[in-house]
């Protein structure tokens, strides 16, 4: 259908003129920048997972020898690093960067270039940490950095790549949350009100709260971690009055927050796939929203169950103990949301279906394993086992990692305008569930057999060698998913099947639109009626409730000749040069007092980059 409005035309010509590596790097389109976090988290996904398969191998057997102590360690700082700063946290971005401005029906992001600066610095910082392999080892102090194994040794400087690298990736996911709250509450569409917003738009809005009021913490930590490597301070050394227990609680605050931050997205997108495929609204919708809520308050009052073994007194690991049972009260209601979501729909078992299904089922058994860590002698035997390895699993990758897949297979027509192939998603669920619970299932066995984690070998004849046999088998077979998955990506782009703008007759707005979306996403900003507001649109009810089709209710609506011009972003490579002066930064720290030339260099870069960005006009007008 042809459009009327000349400012539209000259804006989706303009789109479509703008090609090539350049134009990726100085876009300001919140659907670019979603593209570059997810293909980038996408890559970092792989690298963490060749790290985890290397763990897997070296304790595949007893007295492995696949890799050395301090390699070991490496891999196990290092994969825990990657996929909760590199692959996760920036995986949920790439889904809300592309997706919150389209549910809430508006163009754009608040701030345009802050969020092309976010996403830079998130690359930059992803760079900064895994060149320290090349540079003398890469960190090796754990993903948690417990004093005093990160302010030790400070003549050799992994943990300097860590806690620098983690310190800017913090940084970036504040932009990202500052940003992503003022567009939830400045830019919904007319009649959008935050009850009518779509579920997974709600989650984001708790993430981003969280990132705001968790990554200061984290972030005093860090630089607590560096000043005393660096420049002499006591923060964490007992023996000058310090103390080690002040870092834990300084990052289980920020790190149990965290934890919600990882799988509150998660939770979003299933949100919104289950409705679709079992062809009725979400069960006690606003349960949900709140339940998501109270997680975010409640996320806060619960760290010190990561500390059972820290000798805090009776009195603290009762009230933690408390806190941590009734965090569960949110979680299974949203469970059992779903579970009615579901219950007596016309479900389709399609593969974003799956996925989500396999979320619950998985997050079930991890929350599960978790409400007993809540009773702290039952904590406390085990801690420092495989036990929690297999819980921790649970959550963030059968829970987060499944969500994810979920919405990937869910929305991938959406931005590509290309369905993935079934039966390849289908074979690619099913591997993955399978691998996911040979690897994971046993290391509950594992742990209650007494083997250690964080260790990387373990003598025979303790009965650990059949199931950790087991556990690298699934390991691979969750490698072997994931490549089926990529199989399908390549073959969807080359070859797959045209999926139209509403593939799977959705309920939100982003599905009223062309797929892929026009960079200025709506012709003419939505006024919205209802929850669910397409499918109100596109649906009525008939006497006996049953969904009636509207006679071109779904045609997306068109601009006319009076409507105003469109405003866009304009692109800039001030964002990105400002990102590379923080990396220089960082780096010329790592190297006091012989770097301190280069972070000079980087300071510069960082002011060049700030104040050619305020220079610059805001906005471009197509016409």
């Amino acid at each position: 259908m042809a459009t009327l409005n000349p400012a539209v035309e000259s804006a989706t010509a303009s789109h479509h003129g703008r090609k090539g590596v350049w134009s990726w790097m100085t876009t300001t389109d919140h659907k670019r920048i979603g593209l570059l976090y997810g293909v980038s988290s996408l890559l970092f996904f792989l690298v963490g997972g060749v790290e985890a398969l290397l763990i897997r191998l070296q304790l595949a057997a007893a007295d492995g020898t696949v890799l050395s102590a301090d390699a070991y360690n490496q891999m196990f700082t290092m994969h825990a690093t990657t996929m909760v700063f590199l692959v996760i946290m920036p995986a949920a971005a790439a889904f809300t960067n592309y997706l919150l401005p389209i549910l809430l029906g508006a163009r754009d992001v608040a701030f345009p270039r802050l969020n092309a600066l976010s996403y830079w610095i998130y690359i930059f910082g992803g760079l900064f940490l895994t060149i320290s392999f090349f540079v003398g080892g890469a960190p090796d102090g754990g993903w948690f950095g417990y004093a005093p194994l990160s302010t030790q040794v400070t003549e050799i400087v992994r943990m300097d790549y860590w806690a620098l690298g983690v310190q800017i990736l913090g940084l970036a996911s504040l932009l990202s949350a500052i940003n992503f709250i003022t567009t939830v509450f400045t830019m919904r569409a007319p009649g959008m009100t935050l009850m009518r917003m779509p579920v997974f738009a709600w989650m984001a809005t708790v993430v981003a709260f969280l990132l705001l009021f968790s990554l200061p913490i984290i972030a005093v930590g860090l630089f607590e971690v560096f000043l005393d490597r660096n420049l002499g301070t006591l923060f964490f050394d007992a023996a000058a009055g310090g103390t080690p227990l002040l870092w834990q609680h300084l990052f289980w605050l920020f790190g149990h927050p965290e934890v919600y931050i990882l799988i509150l997205p998660a939770m979003g997108i299933v949100s919104e796939v289950l409705p679709v495929f079992s062809r009725k609204p979400l069960f006690g919708r606003s349960f949900v929203i709140f339940s998501g809520i109270a997680i975010g308050f409640m996320g806060f009052g619960v760290w010190a169950h990561h500390m059972f073994v820290a000798g805090l007194g009776p009195v603290a690991e009762a009230t933690f103990a408390l806190t941590t049972m009734l965090i569960a009260v949110p979680t299974g209601v949203k469970i059992f949301n779903w579970i009615g979501t579901v219950w007596g729909g016309s479900v389709r078992l399609a593969t974003p279906m799956l996925f989500s299904l396999g979320f619950i089922a998985m997050f079930v058994i991890g929350g599960l394993s978790g409400v007993t860590h809540s009773i702290v002698p039952s904590d406390t035997q085990q801690h420092d086992t495989y036990y929690i390895v297999a819980h921790f699993h649970y959550v963030l990758f059968g829970g987060a990692v499944f969500g994810l897949f979920g919405g990937i297979y869910y929305w991938w027509p959406k931005i590509t305008g290309k369905l993935l192939n079934e039966g390849l998603g289908k074979l690619h669920f099913w591997l993955m569930l399978i691998g996911f619970n040979l690897t994971f299932a046993p290391m509950h066995i594992l742990g209650l057999r007494g083997m250690p984690r964080r260790t990387y070998r373990y003598p025979k004849g303790l009965g650990f060698e059949f199931w950790n046999f087991i556990a690298t088998v699934g390991s691979l077979t969750i490698a072997v998913s994931i490549l089926i998955f990529l199989i399908n990506a390549w073959r969807t782009k080359a070859r797959g099947r045209v999926a139209g703008n509403d593939p799977w007759d959705g309920r939100t707005l982003e599905w009223s639109i062309s797929s892929p979306p026009p960079e200025h996403n709506f012709d003419v900003v939505p006024v919205v009626h209802a929850e669910d507001d397409f499918w109100h649109r596109k649906y009525r009810e008939d006497e006996e409730g049953r969904p009636v089709p509207i006679p071109g209710g779904g045609d997306p609506l068109v601009a006319g000749p009076d409507d105003p011009p469109i405003h866009l972003p304009s692109p800039s490579f001030y964002p990105i040069l400002a990102a590379f002066g923080m990396f220089l930064t960082v780096l010329g720290l790592v190297y006091v007092p012989l770097g301190l030339v280069l972070a000079g260099v980087g300071v510069v870069t960082v002011v060049w980059g700030l104040f050619g960005w305020s220079m610059e006009p805001l906005t471009r007008e197509e016409h």
